[in-house]
């Protein structure tokens, strides 16, 4: 299979004039032109909020004038990640493809499938000739893989169909109809600096390759989490050697994706400088056991680094006992047998990076009940408190609860079944969806979610399940023509 045999054929081609705009979380502007263009050149109504959400409107096909308004959703921008040694500006350069096997990946960096194959879908049903449909309403929000802001800054009345179908899920075969709600939380430390003890050997300890992920989708996995393991042997070294200083600690980009890679660098005693390093290597065995189903590719480094200003003593510990404290991971699970076991309530620690005077952490959060959610944000605000940081948390974005009756999930399902003779998987989401900010601005909306299979989104691994493309495909039509 090659590039020009991806079905359906006008699906891909919209995603690949899609992967040709840059449209990083939070510079969108490219991507909202290219759509307003896009729709004012094919004579459709098209409006663009104060925001930077784009909405596309396509009349009913003949035939069709009666039916309900249905509005399909997805988001426009994608979260930027690639491999350290990969030359990439994400604000220029067109993301490149390929085809291995069934999967379509991109080369080192992150696909964009998430979520620009659920914009490619719409784009596709909105230049169809072919297709019978009622009214629609195609929505392009911006800003969803940071916060949910453009779902946040969209005004009631925006919207004015009955049903939505948001496309940003990634397991074709799982219908979606509630997702968790979440915050970040955010500390600092402030310090001075200080020349290192007489005597010193500074060491860089790195370590990268690891399977990262989603922190919603993928914190059940029990994968490895970069800034735990190396805290976990700062903690270690510090409580095993004295005049063991920090200076430099950095690993994590974004607050929905768990850490792959990351770096400190120490400064120790010449006299066990060596027992350090043997210490790095007996430590990275038992990391590397510990992980052997989840992370087998993982690469530890420890070499000397240059002479530089140490952070005062007390707020390096402080920060090493905090980060080795914290909670990090599955908290607790759904108690509500609808939700099938899946994850109630975790914690991400997603990024830290030390400056000449700071030491920032970036922390999220997510809950499918809210009490829940405030409490561990509350938790993990303690923490950092208690070791002498400034700690807040954001307000976040609700939980979407499942509605007890939906015609919506119900021709969803139906159609389904009868397509592809099986019944699908009904469930929840421990990821956020937009559905949560929607369900608030517009109560009576009826909403599921549903997509294509990807996986390792928000990794340079992401990698998107071709013939599920077209099954997506030849369900939503399906849907369309009986809602």
């Amino acid at each position: 299979m090659n590039k020009n045999d991806l079905k359906p054929a006008s699906v891909f081609g919209q995603f690949a004039k899609i992967n040709s705009i840059p449209r990083p979380s939070k510079r969108e502007e490219q991507m909202i032109q290219y759509l307003k263009g896009w729709g004012e050149s094919h004579h459709l109504e098209t409006i663009v909020d104060e925001t930077g959400n784009v909405l596309i409107r396509k009349p009913a096909t003949k035939g069709f004038e009666d039916r309900k308004t249905v509005i399909l959703q997805s988001h426009m921008d994608m979260v930027c990640d690639k491999l350290v040694d990969v030359d990439f500006d994400f604000d220029k350069d067109a993301i490149q493809t390929y085809v291995d096997g069934e999967w379509l990946r991109a080369k080192g960096t992150t696909l964009g499938a998430d979520d620009g194959i659920g914009c490619a879908i719409e784009l596709a049903i909105l230049e169809a000739d072919d297709i019978e449909h009622g009214p629609l309403e195609c929505v392009f929000t911006r800003d969803e893989e940071t916060g949910l802001t453009g779902a946040e800054g969209m005004k009631p009345g925006f919207m004015t169909g009955d049903y939505l179908i948001n496309l940003d899920s990634e397991d074709e075969g799982e219908i979606f109809v509630s997702c968790a709600g979440g915050r970040n939380t955010q500390a600092k430390f402030t310090f001075g600096r200080e020349e290192a003890p007489a005597g010193s050997f500074f060491l860089r300890g790195q370590l990268k390759g690891l399977c990262g992920g989603h922190s919603g989708d993928d914190i059940n996995k029990k994968r490895a989490n970069a800034i735990k393991i190396l805290a976990r042997f700062l903690f270690q070294t510090m409580n095993r050697y004295e005049g063991v200083r920090l200076a430099e600690f950095h690993s994590g980009k974004l607050h929905n994706a768990i850490p792959r890679d990351g770096q400190f660098v120490i400064a120790v005693p010449n006299a066990v400088k060596e027992n350090v390093k043997a210490d790095w290597n007996v430590f990275s065995a038992l990391v590397e056991d510990e992980y052997h189903v989840t992370d087998t590719q993982m690469v530890w480094t420890m070499e000397s680094a240059d002479v530089q200003p140490v952070i005062d003593e007390k707020v390096a510990r402080n920060f090493v006992w905090a980060i080795q404290a914290v909670d990090n991971g599955v908290y607790a699970i759904c108690q509500d047998p609808e939700l099938n076991g899946m994850v109630e309530t975790s914690s991400n620690i997603a990024a830290i990076h030390s400056s000449e005077s700071e030491i920032n952490i970036l922390s999220s959060q997510r809950s499918n009940v809210m009490s829940n959610l405030d409490n561990m944000c509350a938790t993990i605000v303690a923490t950092f408190q208690l070791a002498g940081a400034e700690a807040k948390s954001s307000d976040g974005y609700p939980a979407w609860k499942m509605k007890a009756e939906s015609h919506l999930r119900d021709t969803v399902v139906e159609t389904y079944k009868e397509l592809f003779g099986k019944d699908p998987v009904v469930r929840g989401i421990h990821a956020g969806l937009e559905c949560g900010l929607f369900s608030e601005r517009y109560p009576n909306l009826d909403m599921v979610s549903f997509g294509p299979t990807l996986r390792d989104v928000h990794t340079p691994d992401e990698r998107l399940l071709i013939p599920t493309v077209q099954m997506v495909w030849n369900h939503l039509l399906e849907v369309l023509k009986r809602i």
